[in-house]
């Protein structure tokens, strides 16, 4: 691969955007990769695999910064280190304030796993990842018997067509057909599991017997797998459900009919269905439904109009200039509101294939996915053919129904025993003492009021003593949510602290205190913990000058305004923050006016 220096930030892709905006506790947007090998990881050779494997794809390299109308993807310094599997599958990655990569590679007995963040990459760009890490690790492992290094990139590929937005490339204004109202799908209801666990379950089959018996059928393994999916769904259906059609998404490469070297995202997706219970639901009827609608949506046109419309919405002069914690509400609802027009989910990644010499040390590949819904994911290697079934649901026949289905059709499964470690509940614990901490703060309040009133039977003593604890548990709880970046800790300790200062000053009668010490000292406070944390963490500029420049100005236009309009009664100490914000500013704007401009630019870009 052509060696070239690469974009120090770059705007989020179109389906970036989305997963961003959609991605929750419950739906992380986060799926899994891995390769089963035939012998143990050493964890020695796997960090060094993977640092072989940043080099030739560094666009993963990239933390998630906040804009104001859209958030952006900017390079990183980070280094990935391996890990010992130590959470649940597919558990978020991305935590909003918190500076870290969007990938993680760990291990656990014979399996090398690669999840990572929907946002950074799709399928096809985590293939690649794992294939040049599983690569890596081998040569490390077994080149002293004579195991070749080979390169799957081409020479002239480079850095920039990595991180090539493929959407925009390929975006043209289009006019063609009028929005079409969507059919309500079928929606799984079973039951969710008490501590919303996902369920996975796996499955090997033999890649010559799903293919002959597609062929003998005449279509696809893809449009077979199809319909025996939806036709499981259908098993678990009442007459009245019938009304709604069984209906999948499956997302389809761009890059098979756009050219593409880019790493990022680059599918769309097609959403083929039947309604049952209209007399034409036999699998052979149903197959040859499925078949024709994978003819006439499978062409460029059809994903170009998709695509299209997608990136105009995205382009909209309203929504592109609303702000992005608005947008991505919206863009949130949106996707829970589409949810309705799928019952779930069917994901073909194709094969992965491997260097001869690389296959006898390889056992298999597998992949699955995060989902609100129910979601199967494929992928094969050499014969063998993996299917991950994943799902937040109590119940296990859909699963069943896919799997006899295909016995039917002379095609026998491997379970696959599902290994994983012990979970570790890190982050459940921190939120179950916060949860502690609120409880205390209310027994507190509410002793608090019963004391004042058997000594000071008044409203106002009470609300003194509520106001009290409740502006102590409002103060640790912003620093507990966002405890993950101390400058924007730092800036929301200010507004609060200051406002906080001034309601009390005015419920207890008005003595201005507030806007003649606290306003100004906070201000200038919180600007030398800034300066101070930025200086021991050694942080570049672009780390520390937007919360600079907030506090900055907040420390100056408040207590200016206040001086203006004639509120303080002692002026010195807003006029020494009111200089020191200034001199703040003007030495930003003097000696950083690069970073600041750039800063800027990456902040504002539409």
């Amino acid at each position: 691969m052509a060696k070239q220096k690469r974009a120090h930030w770059r705007k989020l892709d179109n389906a970036a955007k989305l997963f961003l905006a959609a991605s929750t506790k419950n739906d992380t947007r986060v799926f899994r990769f891995y390769c089963e090998l035939k012998e143990t990881v050493q964890p020695e050779l796997l960090q060094r695999a993977l640092d072989l494997t940043v080099e030739t794809y560094p666009v993963f390299l990239s933390v998630i910064r906040k804009g104001v109308f859209w958030n952006y993807l900017e390079m990183s310094s980070l280094h990935p280190v391996i890990r010992k599997e130590y959470k649940e599958p597919c558990s978020r990655i991305y935590i909003k304030d918190k500076k870290s990569l969007l990938f993680e590679v760990t291990y656990y007995k014979r399996r090398i796993n690669f999840e990572v963040f929907h946002v950074l990459t799709d399928g096809t760009g985590a293939t690649e990842f794992l294939r040049e890490l599983v690569k890596n690790y081998l040569y490390l492992a077994h080149h002293e018997k004579g195991l070749a290094q080979v390169s799957f990139l081409p020479e002239d590929v480079t850095v920039q067509d990595q991180e090539n937005d493929s959407f925009a490339k390929y975006y043209t204004k289009n006019t063609k057909k009028p929005k079409e109202k969507k059919a309500k799908a079928y929606q799984l209801k079973k039951p969710r599991k008490d501590n919303g666990a996902i369920q996975v379950r796996e499955s090997v089959f033999s890649v010559k017997q799903v293919l002959a018996r597609s062929r003998e059928l005449g279509v696809s393994m893809t449009v077979f797998l199809t319909t025996v999916y939806m036709m499981a769904i259908h098993e678990e259906m009442s007459k009245i459900q019938e009304k709604y059609p069984v209906k999948l998404m499956v997302p389809v490469n761009l890059r098979k009919f756009f050219p593409s070297d880019s790493m990022l995202n680059f599918f769309n997706w097609i959403e083929p269905g039947h309604t049952y219970g209209k007399g034409h639901d036999t699998f052979e009827e149903v197959l040859a439904e499925t078949s024709q609608f994978f003819l006439e949506e499978l062409t460029k046109e059809k994903m170009a109009e998709h695509m299209n419309k997608l990136i105009a919405l995205e382009m909209h002069p309203v929504l592109k200039f609303a702000p992005a914690e608005l947008k991505n509400l919206c863009i949130h609802a949106g996707a829970k509101f589409s949810e309705k027009n799928t019952t779930a989910i069917f994901s073909n990644m194709s094969s992965v294939s491997m260097p001869e010499d690389y296959v006898p040390y390889i056992e298999r590949f597998g992949v699955y996915t995060s989902t609100p819904k129910m979601e199967l994911c494929v992928c094969s290697f050499e014969d063998k053919l993996s299917l991950g079934f994943t799902s937040r649901f109590d119940t296990e026949n859909i699963q069943r129904n896919f799997y006899r289905i295909l016995k039917e059709h002379g095609i026998e499964a491997e379970t696959v025993e599902a290994e994983f470690p012990e979970v570790q509940a890190t982050k459940e614990l921190e939120i179950k003492v916060y949860k502690i901490f609120t409880f205390l703060c209310l027994i507190a309040i509410v002793f608090m009021i019963d004391l004042d009133f058997s000594y000071r039977p008044t409203v106002r003593w009470t609300l003194f003593s509520a106001g009290g604890v409740a502006s102590m548990w409002l103060a640790s709880t912003i620093g507990f949510f966002k405890r993950y970046n101390l400058l924007k800790n730092a800036m929301w300790q200010l507004v609060i602290m200051t406002l906080v200062s001034i309601l009390w000053d005015w419920l207890t009668g008005w003595r201005g205190w507030s806007v003649d010490f606290v306003v100004p000292l906070v201000s200038m406070g919180i600007l030398l913990f800034m300066v101070v944390v930025a200086a021991v963490q050694r942080w570049p500029a672009k780390e520390y000058m937007a919360y600079l420049v907030m506090a900055s100005t907040y420390g100056l236009v408040l207590p200016l305004l206040l001086l203006v309009f004639g509120v303080l009664h002692l002026q010195i100490p807003s006029l020494i923050g009111i200089a020191v914000c200034f001199l703040f500013l003007a030495g930003i704007l003097l000696f950083k006016w690069k970073e600041f401009r750039e800063e800027m630019y990456k902040k504002f870009h539409v």
